[in-house]
């Protein structure tokens, strides 16, 4: 069984585990580095994991209960924008291939949905590399849709990112 939770201070070893797995596993869809986030201090993860349990951005883990062994097999994080709260960003989005096809991606998208929605959100945003063949039909599926912007991607001046966006239906913050 896949549960999908916020990363917490609990959780800081598991995300540092995942995602530095995600950057050596799929290079190419991170504006980040392997070489780069391997050198991160205990420190530096914790403050991470802080930036992603607040209030402006969070961050989600995917967990496999198969059996008696739980493994954290997918990641995805959200971030309000900052000039318009009105529209969040989809980041680090990752699934460990044995658990590709399997719907934990789609589970760890609507997590970020539903986070965004009882924040206000009306459009969701990501970027995805031109390159990353197997996410943008992924996206696509979900309801995502390219805009027509593009920026070079930064760790390879040949690959272009895209931007994809999502209108989601906006939901009143419950008090």
């Amino acid at each position: 069984m896949i549960l999908i939770k916020p990363i917490t201070s609990a959780d800081i070893a598991a995300f540092k585990a995942v995602r530095l797995r995600a950057l050596q596993e799929s290079p190419g869809a991170f504006g980040a580095t392997y070489a780069n986030e391997s050198q991160f201090t205990d420190e530096d993860w914790e403050k991470r994991t802080e930036r992603w349990s607040g209030g402006r951005g969070v961050g989600f883990l995917a967990w496999d209960h198969a059996g008696e062994e739980v493994t954290a097999c997918g990641i995805a994080g959200t971030f309000l924008d900052e000039r318009d709260p009105a529209h969040a960003t989809l980041i680090s989005m990752w699934t460990a291939p044995t658990h590709r096809r399997l719907g934990v991606g789609s589970l760890l998208v609507d997590a970020v949905i539903d986070w965004a929605r009882q924040r206000g959100v009306g459009t969701l945003l990501l970027m995805v590399t031109s390159n990353n063949q197997a996410a943008i039909p992924f996206y696509e599926r979900l309801g995502f849709a390219r805009t027509g912007r593009t920026e070079p991607y930064p760790n390879d001046p040949n690959v272009i990112e895209y931007e994809m966006s999502m209108e989601i239906a906006r939901r009143p913050v419950s008090s």
